[in-house]
C-alpha cells in the first residue's frame, strides 16, 4: 500500500519500487522457500505457478504486479492455515474437558495430582460437580453423570457401583470413588482425538477429485503458458505475449481447488465431534453424505439392549419357579443379554455344570445330575406350548423353551423394548427419503412384530453375522448403504456397508476401530443428525469444487485476451479463495440438529423444516 501510495503521490523514483520490492520479499517468503523445497524433491504445485509468475513479472519490470501477487497469495495462505487451525481446535478442545487436577487415594490419604500421574488400579475421589479426570469404574457412590460435552446427550445418566465412567463427564450430586482403568494418555477422549487426527489424512471422493484435477493441471498450465509465450512471440510483440502467458499462468492456478475440500472436511469433522458424532476422515464424511439406505441392527440399536422377562408359561404340572430355576442355572455364567433378564427373576439362582453354548440355538448343561437345555423353538420341540411360543413371538418377544431331563417344562418370553425415540427418528428418516431396513438374528415372527411397531417395512431376520454382510450387499440395489450396529457382533456388516456406523461407541475400542462413523451416545437422534450434517457438508464440498473449476474456466480466456492484467487476476483469484474457505468453514459453524416428529430441525426450526432437517 505504501509503495502504490508513494507512486501516486509522485515520490522520488527509487521510493515506490523499493517499497514494492520490500513488499514482494515479505509476501514471497511465506511460499517461495517451501516451493523450492518441493521442487528439489520433484514436486510442483500451486506455489510453483505463483513463484514463476512473480519472477516473470519482475523480469518484465512489473515489480508492483509481483508484489501484489505475493501479498494477496500470502494472505490467502494465512487464511487457509487459520481456518484449519481453528477447526482443529474444536476437536482438540475435547482434551480440555479433562480437569487440571485430580484427587487420588494413596497410603490411606487423599492427594491432589495431575491427571497424567494417575495409574491404573488407583482410586480417584470425585466430588459433586467435578469433572472425571480419566476413565474408570465406580467402586462406591451413586450419582447422575452429565456426559453432554462428550456424547452430545443432554439427559443425565444414572450411575452406581460397577458402572463405567468416562473422562470429561461431570459428576452430579453424589461423591464417588472410582477405580482408574485407563491412563490420561490413553483414555476415551485421547483415543478419539488420536483416531480422528490420524484418519483426517483419508480423503473423500470430492477431495480426491480436487487432487486429481490439480495434479495434472499445474504442469499443464506451465506447458500452456510456455506455448502462449512462444507462439505469441512469433506472431506479435514478445513482451506482450510473455506478460499474457504469466497472467494465464496465474489465472489457471488451482489455489481454490486445492484447499476447497480439505477446509470443508476439517470443519465438518470438528463440528460433528462436538455433537457426539465421531467421523473418521473425509472418505467417511463423504460416504455418509451419499447414503440413501439405512440398515439397522435390532438389539442395542433400535432397542435399548435391556431385555426383561414379560411372561413365563409353565407346561402342565410345572410351576413358574421351576421353569425360571432351570433357565437361570443355565444362564448363570452367560454374558448374553437374555441371561441377565432371566437371572434378574431369580433371587438365588443355582449354577449348572458342563454348560455349553450351541451357536444359534441355545445352551446345554447338567443340573443336580439331570441334563437340562434352554433354546429357541425348533431346536427344542415346543410340544404343547407351540401355540404359546408363536403368540409370544407375534407380540415381539423372544421365546425361550426350557427342557429338564428331556421333558419340556415351560416357555419364557423376553422382550427388549424399542428405544423411546425410535419411532420418531425412523419416521423422520422415511420423510427425508431414506429407505430403512432392519437386520437381526432374531426369529422372523419376533422381528416382524417389532419392526411393525417401529414403522419399518423391510425386515431381514434369522441372520448370522455373515448373512448380515451379504444382505447389506443386496440392499445396495437401492443406493449407498449405511449399516448401524454395535460394532462387535455386526463387524462383518459394518465392513460390508458403504458406511459403517457404530451406535453408542463411546469408550469402546472395537466399535471405534471397526466403524467409519461412531455415535458416541446412546440416543438414536444422533443418527439423523449425523446423516443431515454429512449430506450438508458434502453439498458444501461440491459447491467449492464447482466454484473453483468455474473460476479457472472464466479467468483463462480473459487473461489470454488481455482483458485482465496480472494484478486483477490475482485479486479475483484470491478473493475466490477466501470465498471457498469461508464457505468451507460454514460446515463447522452450523451443526445439524436432530429430526423432530414433524421433520423440522429443533430449535430453531428453519423455514423449510424438512429440507433443513434432512441436510438439503
Amino acid at each position: 500500500a505504501a509503495g502504490y501510495a508513494s507512486g501516486w503521490a509522485g515520490a522520488p523514483e527509487p521510493v515506490a519500487p523499493a517499497l514494492q520490492a520490500a513488499a514482494l520479499a515479505v509476501g514471497a517468503q511465506t511460499f517461495v522457500p517451501a516451493t523450492l523445497r518441493r521442487l528439489s524433491r520433484g514436486r510442483i504445485g500451486v506455489g510453483t505457478l505463483m513463484t514463476i509468475a512473480a519472477v516473470g513479472a519482475v523480469a518484465l519490470g512489473e515489480i508492483g504486479e509481483a508484489a501484489a501477487l505475493a501479498f494477496l497469495y500470502s494472505i490467502a495462505e494465512g487464511l487457509e492455515e487459520y481456518s484449519l487451525a481453528r477447526t482443529r481446535r474444536g476437536l482438540r478442545a475435547l482434551l480440555d474437558l479433562v480437569p487440571a487436577r485430580a484427587t487420588v487415594l494413596r497410603g490411606g490419604a487423599e492427594r491432589t495430582v495431575a491427571p497424567g500421574e494417575l495409574r491404573v488400579g488407583e482410586t480417584m475421589v470425585v466430588r459433586p460437580g467435578e469433572r472425571i479426570a480419566t476413565d474408570g469404574v465406580i467402586g462406591s457412590g451413586r450419582t447422575a453423570l452429565d456426559t453432554s460435552a462428550i456424547t452430545g446427550e443432554s439427559v443425565r445418566v444414572e450411575a452406581g457401583p460397577g458402572d463405567e465412567v468416562l473422562a470429561g463427564s461431570v459428576n452430579g450430586t453424589g461423591a464417588l470413588e472410582v477405580r482408574v482403568t485407563s491412563t490420561a494418555e490413553n483414555n476415551s477422549l485421547a483415543r478419539i482425538v488420536a483416531i480422528v487426527e490420524a484418519e483426517q489424512s483419508r480423503k473423500g471422493a470430492g477431495q480426491r477429485l480436487a487432487d486429481t484435477v490439480a495434479r495434472p493441471l499445474v504442469p499443464g498450465v506451465l506447458i500452456a503458458a510456455a506455448l502462449i509465450a512462444a507462439l505469441g512471440a512469433l506472431l506479435g510483440d514478445p513482451l506482450v505475449w510473455v506478460e499474457r502467458a504469466l497472467v494465464v499462468l496465474v489465472a489457471a492456478s488451482p489455489c481454490a481447488l486445492a484447499i476447497s475440500v480439505p477446509v470443508t472436511v476439517v470443519a465438518a469433522i470438528g463440528a460433528a465431534s462436538r455433537n457426539g458424532v465421531l467421523v473418521k476422515g473425509g472418505a467417511a464424511l463423504e460416504s455418509l453424505g451419499r447414503v440413501r439406505v439405512v440398515a439397522l441392527d435390532k438389539t442395542g440399536t433400535l432397542t435399548g439392549n435391556a431385555p426383561a422377562v414379560i411372561e413365563v408359561a409353565p407346561a402342565p404340572g410345572r410351576t413358574r419357579e421351576q421353569v425360571l430355576d432351570v433357565a437361570a442355572a443355565l444362564e448363570a455364567r452367560s454374558e448374553h443379554p437374555l441371561a441377565h433378564a432371566i437371572g434378574a427373576e431369580v433371587a438365588a439362582p443355582l449354577t449348572a455344570t458342563d454348560v455349553q453354548a450351541v451357536i444359534g440355538a441355545g445352551l446345554t448343561g447338567r443340573l443336580e445330575g439331570r441334563e437340562v437345555r434352554l433354546g429357541r423353538p425348533g431346536w427344542i420341540g415346543a410340544g404343547t406350548l407351540a401355540r404359546t411360543a408363536r403368540r409370544m413371538q407375534a407380540d415381539g418377544a423372544t421365546a425361550v423353551l426350557v427342557e429338564d431331563d428331556g421333558v419340556l417344562i415351560g416357555a419364557i418370553a423376553v422382550r427388549d423394548e424399542l428405544r423411546p425415540e425410535a419411532h420418531e427418528v425412523l419416521a423422520g428418516l422415511h420423510r427425508c427419503g431414506y429407505r430403512v431396513a432392519m437386520l437381526t438374528g432374531d426369529n422372523t415372527a419376533t422381528a416382524t412384530a417389532l419392526a411393525r411397531r417401529a414403522g419399518i417395512e423391510a425386515v431381514h431376520a434369522q441372520l448370522l453375522p455373515e448373512d448380515k454382510a451379504r444382505t447389506v450387499g443386496d440392499l445396495r440395489a437401492w443406493g449407498p448403504v449405511a449399516m448401524v450396529g454395535d460394532g462387535v457382533n455386526d463387524a462383518p456388516a459394518l465392513a460390508a456397508a458403504d458406511t459403517g456406523v457404530a451406535m453408542g461407541a463411546m469408550g469402546s475400542d472395537v466399535a471405534i476401530e471397526t466403524a467409519d462413523v461412531a455415535l458416541m451416545g446412546e440416543d438414536l437422534h444422533h443418527l439423523p443428525r449425523a446423516l443431515a450434517h454429512a449430506r450438508r457438508s458434502r453439498a458444501i464440498m461440491w459447491q467449492n469444487v464447482g466454484l473453483s473449476l468455474a473460476l479457472i474456466t472464466v479467468l483463462v480466456p480473459l487473461a489470454l485476451s488481455g482483458v485482465l492484467g496480472l494484478a486483477a487476476v490475482v485479486l479475483v483469484h484470491e478473493a475466490a479463495e477466501v470465498a471457498v474457505i469461508a464457505n468451507g468453514v460454514r460446515a463447522g459453524r452450523t451443526p445439524a440438529r436432530p429430526l423432530t416428529l414433524d421433520g423440522t430441525a429443533s430449535p430453531p426450526a428453519p423455514a423449510d423444516g424438512v429440507s433443513a432437517a434432512c441436510g438439503h
